[in-house]
């Protein structure tokens, strides 16, 4: 987590771009990405003059010597007029030029467009952002940029646009925690929106697994090969990949691409899925994969990511993917079929019911975790089920946090599954054997299983309620005949 110090300059930033009349959150947050960027470039060409001079070698840094103006350490330091001229005429073409010959960060930069209005709005920017790096550096943390860029994303969910919104971050974490990547995995998100999934992936790696960068294969492995992620949003694949590269990741494969469409070759080359795909979409056929319409002839695109997810993993490759709650219980051949294949054909593992609130305030739908294995081969004996009732946050529009949070219950659960075996259907997990839910048409909602206790309440005969009604009645006749003498003998 970031000081609150930190937040409040943030804070401060935000506040300027909406008073200097940019108030789309998304706007705000694109052009305070390319702002990051350009000074991130900055600091790491001034990292490697410095090697290079200690080791005396030459150094051809992507600055051009003619051109010092280009660089963040020189025009932050220029009045506003002249840094004005300088970003907008010659940085942000600089910039885009880049994104032909450049890194996986610099080709999403190539459509960058610089939308500051004024030089005095520029100029408080770029002093904010300076009094943000310095803050951020005094820290102590190493990936306090990456926290502070969470922090800026997450004022997307409570201002919000265009319809984006994020997937909360503290159940983004959970479903990670659930899954613990490995050093050897090959994660993937096929609707990446700003990477979060593959963020926090290579956070627990670097919490639990530290010991992975010590070995040049996994080093290598983590930076180039673990992290993909498919967006058709150019402003989001511009966010995610400064998301990526804020937290330590030096080339993840963040890539444009429709992972429904026939574009989309990819098969059997992930071992961990990770995702919160579109919910109610529907697509044209002509406009789907064929290989997808084979597993589950169907429109809707929460049932389609699902038959994506099993394409793309390898046998053994784990997904753990948020479904709206009718793909758990949708009549439709299409709702049926696909999950008779992640039962029958590969191994269900768990269904955790999340609630209503969750994604609030920008959508009240149901959502479930489901966490299944491509085996194809079958394995489903048994699905654990869990009822989230909270997750530490209010469930109405405001979403402030709350003491009442069943997330570090939900991950010791699952940790710990064979302890789960006598769990009655009373409680708020427990298991329920495949072949109910086979007779059960695969209905995989939870109230098909949980058992409700309901305790009887005795209630006194008519005659005893009507007694003690008509003393009650005396009672008050008294009272009120008391009260009229008191008031009486005071005049």
């Amino acid at each position: 987590m970031i000081t609150g110090e930190i937040k409040n300059k943030v804070d401060k930033v935000w506040e300027t771009f909406w008073t200097g009349g940019i108030t789309n959150p998304l706007t705000v947050i694109e052009q305070f990405t390319y702002l990051l960027y350009i000074k991130t470039l900055d600091d790491n060409e001034k990292k490697k003059e410095m090697d290079a001079e200690l080791l005396g070698l030459d150094f051809e840094g992507i600055f051009p010597k003619d051109k010092p103006q280009l660089r963040w350490s020189i025009f932050s330091n220029m009045g506003p007029d002249e840094m004005f001229n300088v970003v907008s005429q010659e940085v942000f073409p600089f910039i885009k030029d880049l994104g032909e010959k450049g890194s996986v960060y610099s080709k999403f930069m190539k459509d960058a467009i610089f939308v500051i209005p004024t030089p005095s709005l520029l100029a408080r920017v770029v002093a904010g952002i300076n009094g943000l790096m310095q803050a951020s550096n005094t820290d102590g943390k190493k990936d306090t940029l990456g926290d502070l860029y969470e922090y800026l994303l997450s004022k997307l969910s409570t201002a919000g646009t265009n319809g984006q919104f994020r997937t909360p971050r503290h159940i983004i974490d959970m479903i990670v925690k659930l899954m613990k990547p490995t050093p050897e995995d090959i994660i993937v998100d096929p609707a990446a929106g700003s990477a979060g999934f593959l963020v926090s992936a290579g956070d627990y790696l670097k919490e639990n697994h530290s010991d992975m960068f010590l070995v040049q294969s996994l080093r290598e492995h983590f930076n180039q090969k673990m992290f993909h992620g498919f967006e058709m949003d150019g402003t989001m694949l511009r966010i995610g990949a400064m998301n990526m590269m804020l937290h330590g990741v030096d080339n993840p494969n963040i890539a444009y691409r429709d992972s429904l469409s026939e574009q989309n070759k990819d098969n059997e080359q992930y071992t961990l899925v990770l995702a919160n795909p579109p919910f109610k979409g529907s697509l044209d056929y002509d406009s789907v994969s064929n290989d997808l319409l084979k597993i589950t002839k169907t429109k809707k695109t929460e049932l389609l990511f699902l038959a994506l997810f099993i394409r793309m993993l390898k046998k053994g490759g784990r997904a753990a993917v948020i479904v709206p709650d009718g793909v758990l219980f949708g009549s439709s051949n299409a709702h049926k079929s696909i999950r008779k294949v992640i039962v029958d054909n590969h191994k269900l593992e768990a269904i955790i019911s999340m609630p209503s609130g969750v994604f609030k305030p920008y959508a009240g739908v149901s959502t479930a975790i489901m966490i299944f294995t491509k085996t194809g081969v079958g394995g489903t004996d048994k699905i654990w089920f869990y009822d989230m009732k909270a997750d530490g946050y209010s469930l109405d529009d405001k979403r402030l946090p709350v003491k009442e949070n069943d997330i570090p219950d939900i991950i010791s659960r699952f940790n710990d599954l064979a302890a789960e075996k006598e769990r009655k259907r009373t409680e708020q997990s427990f298991f329920v054997q495949v072949d109910e839910i086979r007779n059960n048409g695969y209905d995989l909602s939870i109230n098909k299983y949980k058992k409700i206790e309901y305790e009887e309440v005795v209630y006194d005969k008519p005659e005893v309620i009507m007694k003690n009604l008509l003393a009650i009645e005396v009672e008050i006749e008294t009272g009120l005949k008391e009260l009229k003498g008191l008031i009486e003998g005071s005049l």
